[in-house]
């Protein structure tokens, strides 16, 4: 998988940078181990290697270079080299497919050969009825290229780490099929197995005989299959794992019309300034993100959010770049580009959560550090072992040679990271980004989900809710007046009146000679009536009063409205609960959590609204700087909190609660400071983040249950010569193919 990160490095201390590389040759989870060893035992360098993504991701001293980090990975025996820029990175990755990838195919090509000519070396040693005068020739003919140029990239891999002094997988895998294969060779030509006439029988456990007449073709010819099977299995589901990241970076525009001098000029995206104007056409996607400063339109965010509803455009709203424009000819200005938009923040978060660990991972790296030299010893100790026991050479070469082939820790290796592929790819794709893999670790904990409630239960803008006249005037006519007053006046509440008149009634009326009475309300004069709207009556009308007070009571704000000296009724505005917020809320109590409403609003309000959407823990009244304080107040209580926030008032509780999912559609800060980002700014989005993050969790562990339980299990019956060679082999190569197809099952998740 090709990285999205810049290849430089970034300070992150003045003493600090960062680096990433792209690490080759690494066949195993223990190699993995190897370089990020000896990594970190450079001076001050941390580093954690990756071994499904490939990538070491460091941080450094200023001091040592990028370079010297380079070098200490090629002393270790394997490659590094620095990511390519974004751009060439998106041009540069394969579409999908063997037929796309040389490496891939490379490997098919080895795997087709291989498997033709293993197929008859395993049936003529498994069938005694097909065994001819002189077969064994004929399968010395047939293995001999499957075990050297087959298994070539074993032992290339295994002479390197010899050099090193290192042992790896492929140490266990080259000594185990050239043991067998080297046993053959020498029973056939100086050995009895070698004269006309010879049969074999075969057995799923080890077989006695006479270690002169006991070849191992198969053994030797069918494990080099099967592994080369299961190594072409699990590159291929590690590109479909990294799948979504790939079209995330793929998902943005190539070129855009930008006006110059009045006139389109077709340019590519990289060349486009903040600042600049660019023309997008219905069907074509939004080059960058910006604002529109001309056209209408509807915009088709799916790609990026999941969303499926096209959201309406104007002039002065928000677009992002990579969404399509579904409507109208629009103008956009660009705001911001590379790195600074959305869509290549979304794939730096999805990357970075790719390329981290969570603490389960660390246990299974620590396992497979020591667990090849482990296996050689457990080896050697069984062929000692036999002999020992029985004195039979044959058996116990065989049970050696089953333990150093069934023992390879690669499903230990791939557990987590295959899983973190899948289910962080599965999330960009519904528009939730997870940070880093320790955020699956808090999702599982979290009992208490406090949610701000302004922008994030509600709009977060006002909106005319209800119209009350007193008898005998017409409730038209008092918001047609109302409006065409509010209209001249920039405040939130009056924003909202006149928008709702505008919308229900139509045109407003001209207002001459406008008053803004500061903290009371405005007046002013239409179609020849003293208009006056908000809390500029003394004396009210019983009827008007009372429509005021359950206005109020309602948790809405209540604005009077009259003329010519007399209040005439009552417009109420509020900030209005989005529609999908009890679902959502319905939702996270199924998760087994206690929603908590937390905001800054006055009692009543906040009341209302908890009322609503079905939430009976309520926290009102509280300043934006007291938000982390109840944060901490609760996990003092013993729970384990997430809290759900937009604004920049949200960031600091965000930061603070075990768990901070920031709307994707709020501040940056507030982006910055959780651990969850819902892209799209639903509330519903929040309890699928939850699921889908314990449902990755989830998968992870059962990975390392089955490649634990696996290992544990599978060792001591090869010891015990309870397994044939060619069957271990079989086992093993199944069983990192059943991690990375179990981590395949969260791209099914909904």
């Amino acid at each position: 998988m090709t990285s999205t990160t810049e290849a430089t490095p970034t300070a992150t201390a003045p003493d600090l940078a960062e680096a990433e590389l792209l690490i080759g040759g690494m066949t195993c989870a223990s190699c993995a181990a190897r370089v990020e060893k000896k990594l970190n035992r450079m001076d001050g360098v941390t580093a954690t290697v990756n071994y499904a993504t490939h990538k070491a991701r460091i941080t450094h001293p200023a001091s040592i270079g990028v370079a010297d980090l380079i070098a200490t990975v090629v002393k270790t025996g394997y490659t590094a080299e620095e990511p390519a820029p974004p751009a060439r990175a998106a041009d540069e990755t394969p579409p999908g497919g063997a037929e796309d990838d040389p490496e891939l195919a490379g490997l098919w090509q080895r795997l087709l050969v291989s498997l033709l000519l293993a197929t008859p070396v395993v049936l003529l040693a498994m069938v005694p009825a097909l065994q001819f005068d002189n077969w064994q020739w004929l399968s010395l003919t047939l293995a001999a290229p499957v075990v050297v140029w087959g298994g070539l990239p074993f032992h290339r891999a295994a002479w390197s780490n010899a050099r090193h002094g290192a042992a790896t997988m492929d140490t266990l895998v080259s000594l185990g099929t050239l043991a067998a294969f080297g046993w053959s060779l020498w029973a056939l030509f100086f050995g009895d197995a070698g004269m006309p006439g010879m049969r074999h029988g075969f057995d799923l456990t080890v077989s006695r005989a006479d270690g002169a007449s006991a070849i191992y073709l198969e053994a030797a010819a069918g494990v080099t299959a099967f592994l080369l099977l299961g190594r072409w299995l699990e590159a291929r589901s590690k590109r479909r794992a990294g799948a979504a990241l790939r079209a995330l970076m793929e998902l943005g525009a190539k070129d855009v019309a930008v006006l110059r001098d009045g006139r389109e000029v077709r340019v590519p995206v990289a060349r486009l300034a903040v600042g600049d104007r660019f023309v997008v056409r219905p069907g074509e996607k939004i080059a960058t993100d910006g604002t529109v400063v001309e056209g209408t339109s509807a915009v088709d965010a799916s790609l990026l959010t999941g969303e499926s509803v096209p959201v309406d455009v104007a002039v002065g709203d928000f677009v992002t770049g990579a969404t399509v424009n579904a409507g109208g000819r629009l103008v956009v200005e660009a705001t911001r580009i590379g790195s600074d938009t959305q869509l290549a923040r979304m794939a730096k978060l999805v990357e970075d959560a790719q390329s981290g660990k969570a603490e389960v991972q660390r246990l299974a790296d620590r396992v497979s550090a020591v667990f090849v030299p482990v296996v050689l010893v457990i080896a050697a100790a069984t062929f000692g072992g036999w002999m020992a026991a029985s004195g039979d050479t044959v058996a116990a070469f065989t049970a050696a040679v089953a333990v150093l082939i069934i023992a390879c820790p690669c499903a230990l290796g791939l557990a987590t990271p295959t899983a973190l592929l899948v289910g962080t790819g599965r999330g960009a794709q519904l528009g939730i980004l997870i940070k880093g893999p320790e955020v699956l670790e808090s999702t599982r904990r979290v009992d208490t989900v406090v949610l701000d409630k302004t922008g994030t239960v509600t709009t977060g803008r006002m909106s005319l809710q209800e119209v009350v006249a007193a008898e005998g005037t017409d409730p038209g006519e008092l918001l047609r007046l109302a409006g065409a007053v509010e209209h001249a006046s920039e405040h939130p509440v009056a924003r909202a009146v006149a928008a709702g008149a505008e919308e229900r009634v139509g045109t407003l009326p001209p207002v001459t000679e406008f008053v803004n009475v500061p903290g009371r309300g405005v007046r002013g004069r239409v179609e020849g009536r003293e208009v006056a709207v908000g809390r500029l009556y003394d004396t009210l009308p019983p009827e008007v009063a009372r429509a005021r007070d359950e206005a109020e009571g309602a948790g809405r704000t209540a604005v009077v409205v009259g003329w010519d000296g007399t209040a005439r009724g009552v417009v109420a505005v509020a900030d209005a609960v989005k529609e999908t917020s009890a679902e959502a809320v319905a939702e996270l109590r199924r998760l087994g959590l206690t929603p908590v409403l937390l905001t800054g609003d006055n009692r009543r309000v906040a009341q209302s609204v908890a009322d609503s959407v079905g939430i009976d823990e309520v926290i009102a009244e509280v300043l934006p700087e007291e938000k982390v304080d109840v944060v901490r107040r609760l996990m003092a209580e013993g729970r384990t909190v997430a809290m759900v926030g937009d604004g920049v008032n949200d960031a600091a509780a965000l930061a603070t609660a075990d768990l901070g999912l920031a709307m994707g559609t709020g501040a940056d800060a507030a982006i910055e400071a959780g651990d969850l980002t819902l892209v799209r700014g639903d509330l519903r989005v929040a309890a699928d983040a939850i699921r889908l993050s314990r449902r990755t969790l989830t998968t992870i562990k059962g990975n390392l249950v089955w490649a634990f339980g696996y290992n544990v299990a599978a060792l001591p019956l090869a010891a015990a010569g309870l397994l044939n060679p060619m069957i271990a082999g079989a086992a093993m190569a199944f069983s990192s193919v059943f991690v990375v197809t179990n981590s395949l099952r969260l791209r099914a998740f909904h």
